[in-house]
């Protein structure tokens, strides 16, 4: 009887963890030993990381994923009311961590998933040793003496073009995150991301991103956190970042000499060069 238990038991965990592999597509490559988990931002899948990653590779593990809607992820997967609330992203990267029963984690997230590893590591910080948040924001709205960058009326519209227009909102928007002319190749890449997401979770994803608000959340972080804000960056005002800086304990700002929302993807080998010059 206790065989069989046994038995029971460890083909649980096996489906577990087919079940989590599948549902966000999850890849690891790397050489090393220490984990560095990438988490992509909205619109995006973890095929945006492939240029930043190459610096790396020789002395890192490195696990990518999709959230589910974005990349090769389960799209059956997708529940409207788990994904209704940054809570759910959180709750799957909790579950891709002990999936694999990691420990000691470097999470490496960029815009709204600086938040979402922020809140992982908040309620489960036995987990995480850093993280390093790539041009991210607690609230991406105006609001007083707060400048989060856009009025509720543009986010509105932000939706109401997405509902009505996809394709149309990626062409829009792309030139605008990349802070580069709609016919460079770095603008052609992201608006193709954009693209390839499902249109309504991405809509979904986008409201809940824009609305979200982990201000009040800074104060509970207790792992040292990089914070790199783009000088010019249309998604998210420089003051963001300083206002980042001023409540998340234990921090280090960086402005990167850089434009757009994306540096990753801009300039991978300086973005590259700031993380590891921090981890070393």
């Amino acid at each position: 009887m206790f065989q069989n238990r046994k038995y029971k038991y460890l083909i649980s965990e096996v489906i577990a963890l087919v079940n989590v592999v599948k549902r966000n597509n999850i890849s690891i490559k790397g050489k090393g030993e220490q984990i560095l988990l990438f988490a992509h931002g909205f619109g995006c899948d973890q095929n945006l990381w492939q240029s930043l990653i190459s610096y790396f590779e020789e002395s890192y593990k490195i696990i990518l994923f999709d959230y589910v809607g974005a990349g090769n992820s389960d799209i059956t997967a997708y529940d409207s009311v788990k994904y209704n609330s940054l809570d759910g992203y959180v709750q799957d990267v909790i579950d891709i961590i002990e999936t694999y029963d990691l420990k000691n984690i470097i999470f490496i997230g960029h815009s709204v998933s600086s938040m979402i590893g922020m809140l992982a590591a908040i309620k489960m910080p036995q987990y995480f040793s850093k993280l390093i948040m790539i041009g991210p924001s607690p609230y991406y709205l105006n609001d007083g003496d707060y400048k989060g960058g856009f009025d509720r009326s543009e986010i509105d519209e932000l939706l109401v073009t997405m509902e009505m227009n996809f394709e149309g909102w990626a062409s829009y928007m792309a030139p605008i995150a990349m802070d580069q002319s709609s016919d460079s190749p770095l603008t052609k890449r992201l608006e193709e991301s954009f693209v390839s997401t499902n249109s309504s979770i991405a809509r979904q994803f986008a409201e809940v991103t824009f609305f979200s608000d982990s201000r009040y959340r800074l104060g509970e972080t207790q792992i040292p956190t990089l914070i790199l804000q783009c000088a010019n960056d249309s998604i998210v005002p420089i003051e963001v970042g300083y206002y980042l800086s001023a409540h998340i304990p234990n921090n280090e700002l960086v402005i990167l000499d850089t434009r757009g929302h994306y540096p990753h993807l801009s300039d991978p080998k300086l973005t590259a060069e700031i993380i590891l010059n921090y981890l070393k």
